[in-house]
């Protein structure tokens, strides 16, 4: 093989390897079937979420994962391989995933990794039903507003009582 041609591919490597590296996420999966519009779709609705995805060759993104510390995912990377990197939300890319394969049965999940740990299928199911960071968050609020209300309800019904009978 030329040199330049190796050093393209090294060149790959490095990127993939990095991006596995700084990713909080990584979801491995089968693309095969998906037409240009329903790609299209579903890169938008992962860069919305701040999720970048990548068609690897299954060689270069094999190496990048060994050099990553992921040789555990090398079994996931057969045939089309497409990757979705997140390094923000770990949730994102396999609920988005997730949604999308529910409705296409054309894209399918393989694996991946979540927070530094490699990741099964089932892994990744459960984590893609798991709520949102926004959902979770409102939650809290409405938690943690609910005993300042029921508080605010008996002082408002304590001063009505005061009212009606001093009336």
């Amino acid at each position: 093989m030329r040199k330049d041609v190796l050093a393209a591919k090294e060149e790959q490597v490095e990127k993939f390897t990095k991006l596995f590296q700084n990713a909080n996420t990584a979801v491995v999966v089968n693309y095969r079937g998906l037409d240009v519009a329903d790609v299209t779709d579903l890169r938008k609705q992962l860069r919305d979420a701040g999720v970048s995805l990548h068609v690897i060759k299954n060689n270069v993104v094999r190496r990048a994962a060994e050099k990553a510390g992921y040789e555990e995912l090398n079994d996931v990377f057969v045939g089309p391989t497409a990757v979705a990197f997140s390094d923000e939300d770990p949730i994102a890319p396999a609920k988005i995933l997730k949604k999308f394969a529910d409705n296409n049965d054309a894209l399918v999940l393989k694996g991946g990794m979540i927070e530094d740990k490699v990741a099964s299928l089932d892994e990744i199911e459960e984590f893609a039903s798991l709520p949102s960071r926004d959902e979770l968050l409102a939650t809290l609020a409405n938690v943690l507003q609910a005993p300042v209300r029921n508080v605010a309800y008996a002082v408002k019904a304590v001063a009505d009582k005061d009212d009606d009978s001093a009336a």
